[in-house]
């Protein structure tokens, strides 16, 4: 078959139903494709704020007619990637969990590593990778940075390149505002680590990145940009910041 780069004209000979495509294991192309369209990746990437959106708004994201945003988010829901929630007439779409939140991050690295890029940078670039919210916790240079200041400071430790809070950690945590009695009884692991698409490195997903960012809101040590993914963080809290995970 010629070469007709990313995208070819499937010869007639070939099979897709034989032993050859018969494997065992989870489906990622079904995945993969939900994830492939580039309207449907541009609601998934709006989602990454960790607000719920309306299919409006989720519209005027991807670019797409509602009617066409309606049937996207209906092939995302079935395959798991979205949830909504539904109050009144009105329906909030949100990404389905931290998991979800984590392949598009680690999606995001893989593009950046490979130089792909679907606008210029703009002015928001370098906030972003200063610091910016990943679905419900903190990423970006000062994401990274939580991460490194969390694992010097013997909060968390790698147990088989996995994060887990150590019992230098509860005290950490009590002492500093969050509640482990309410990490410990949700789904989602209490520390997670996820691939910084800036930095490539890691920053902490989970019940406690979530706190963590939270925390940060209630000092007054930062805050979110309107629209956008960006944290800000004051120059007080910068300073604190820095003292606390330095």
């Amino acid at each position: 078959m010629a070469d007709r780069g990313l995208f070819y004209t499937i010869d007639k000979t070939e099979r897709f139903d034989d032993d050859r495509t018969m494997k065992n294991g989870p489906d990622i192309a079904k995945v993969a494709a939900l994830v492939g369209d580039p309207a449907r990746a541009n609601m998934l990437t709006a989602l990454m704020t960790g607000y719920a959106l309306t299919a409006r708004e989720l519209s005027e994201e991807a670019g797409v007619t509602p009617a066409t945003t309606s049937s996207h988010l209906s092939k995302l829901e079935e395959g798991g990637l979205v949830k909504v929630d539904k109050q009144g007439r009105h329906r909030y779409y949100q990404l389905a969990d931290d998991q979800v939140a984590s392949v598009l991050e680690g999606l995001m690295g893989l593009a950046a590593r490979n130089g792909l890029q679907r606008v210029r940078p703009g002015p928001k670039d370098p906030a972003m990778r200063e610091a910016r919210v990943c679905y419900d916790h903190l990423a970006g240079d000062m994401g990274v940075a939580l991460y490194d200041g969390l694992l010097s400071q013997g909060i968390i430790e790698l147990e088989e390149d996995l994060p887990l809070l150590t019992k230098h950690g509860e005290v950490f945590a009590a002492d500093f505002g969050i509640d482990l009695s309410v990490l410990s009884k949700a789904k989602r692991p209490v520390c997670k680590a996820c691939l910084d698409w800036s930095n490539r490195r890691s920053h902490l997903a989970g019940g406690m990145g979530a706190a963590l960012l939270d925390r940060f809101y209630d000092l007054g040590w930062a805050k979110r940009l309107p629209d956008s993914r960006v944290v800000s963080f004051s120059t007080k809290g910068a300073e604190a910041f820095k003292a606390q995970f330095s």
